[in-house]
């Protein structure tokens, strides 16, 4: 079934695009313009009937399976304007096309073998993205970097499961030691691999969701007056008054292309009314919650959460030099801002990673499951053939989700449920 839809955003525009996939794509294309013969991979210029309305537009036919969804695809560029699109999408359901659904065109390539699911969610990434990380990111799954790595692994496993199948089909003939030992350094190879794979995906989370950072301290340590330098304008009400932030405040930077989500928090200590210790648990609740906390030093440092990274700043330099902290920096004159901002990137990023990143949790639940299915079948090596051969079948199929060969339709159908249409 022919499916069709707008492929570009909605509104006035240079142009517009209507998208055909299927099997009779072309022979709609060719009742609705006044060309009949097409070379794949060339655009025409031409009439182009919308029924109600006549564009002179272009026309483009890709041929299956050297297309995008793997099956026959035309595109109509037409001059940007609603209604002209409208009336050109209205005629290719009269001819026969069906609307098609969010998200079908990629779904369909994913079915066809065009791509891996793992490159369809890179895709929504880096269509969704805000930064330059997060398209990099998308871009790095789109291009099959993940799932090249994941079917390595996958083959690997698969050697195992068929060494061992054979000794549990042939048991009087036993495993020769030496398969055993190759069995066992193929499964430990593989137990790296994985666990490599999972300890990137802190740095794919943040990617995605942008870093959480946190600027804490006493009352009047300059928290907000170095929040609003990160942020080029006055964000925070900045005062001599102890209390005045009684709330905290979010803004949003772009370091190296990684978005760093900074919160700015109210002084630490005992609150003196209602609103102020309300505003200080609303602190420590962040806190709890960052990636990176920036504290802005004193005589007197806090309990702050365990395994969160921490760069203790001394604020105000030009009024005070402070010992013992990382980083000396005063945010009203700007002296040590840059180098603050590359120790912020470091602690809160860390130096970017050219390898495989998890970025969807999905993928990591999936890793996750493989990794510990992997430890039981190396745990029972020597003795229970039968057990560890179901163990490496499941870390096999449980790696099959991230690149859809084993994913539930349920699971594939929200996934494509998050496309717009026309993609």
């Amino acid at each position: 079934m022919v499916i069709s839809a707008i492929a570009t955003a909605p509104g006035r525009g240079g142009i517009a695009v209507v998208r055909m996939s299927g099997e009779d794509a072309l022979s709609i294309a060719r009742r609705m313009t006044d060309r009949k013969d097409f070379t794949p991979n060339r655009m025409y210029p031409g009439k182009i009937d919308g029924g109600t309305v006549t564009d002179f537009g272009l026309i483009v036919y890709f041929r299956a399976p050297r297309s995008f969804t793997g099956e026959d695809v035309v595109e109509f560029h037409l001059h940007g304007g609603t209604e002209i699109a409208a009336a050109v999408l209205r005629r290719t359901f009269e001819l026969g096309a069906r609307p098609a659904e969010r998200g079908e065109f990629t779904k369909r390539a994913f079915l066809n073998g065009k791509l891996s699911l793992a490159a369809a969610e890179g895709m929504a990434d880096m269509i969704n993205a805000s930064s330059a990380a997060e398209v990099r990111a998308g871009y790095s799954l789109y291009t099959e970097q993940l799932t090249a790595e994941i079917r390595r692994i996958m083959k690997l496993l698969t050697h195992c499961v068929a060494a061992v199948e054979v000794d549990l089909d042939y048991p009087e003939e036993n495993l020769e030691p030496e398969t055993k030992t190759e069995i066992r350094h193929t499964m430990s190879e593989v137990e790296a691999s994985l666990s490599a794979l999972l300890s990137r995906y802190g740095a794919g989370r943040k990617l995605k969701t942008g870093v959480k950072c946190v600027i804490a301290g006493k009352p009047n340590a300059g928290k907000s007056t170095l929040f609003n330098a990160l942020m080029g304008y006055d964000r925070a009400i900045v005062s001599p008054v102890p209390g005045t932030t009684r709330d905290t405040i979010e803004g949003e930077i772009e370091l190296n292309g990684v978005r760093f989500l900074i919160t700015d928090t109210a002084g630490l200590r005992t609150g003196e009314s209602d609103v102020e210790r309300e505003g200080i648990r609303r602190a420590r609740t962040s806190l709890s919650e960052a990636d990176l906390i920036v504290y802005l030093c004193d005589d007197d440092v806090p309990e702050l959460p365990e395994g969160v990274p921490v760069i203790r700043v001394g604020a105000k330099c030009d009024l005070v030099r402070r010992n013992g902290c990382d980083i000396l920096l005063s945010a009203k004159t700007g002296e040590g801002m840059d180098a603050f901002r590359k120790l912020l990137f470091e602690r809160g990023y860390g130096r970017e990673n050219d390898g495989a990143l998890l970025l969807e949790e999905r993928h990591y639940r999936a890793a996750e499951r493989a990794l510990q299915a992997v430890r039981r079948a190396l745990a029972s090596l020597e003795s229970y053939p039968e057990l560890y051969c179901e163990d490496l079948r499941a870390a096999h199929h449980a790696l099959g989700e991230v690149t859809g060969e084993t994913t539930s339709e349920d699971v594939v159908r929200e996934i494509f449920e998050k496309f717009c249409v026309g993609k």
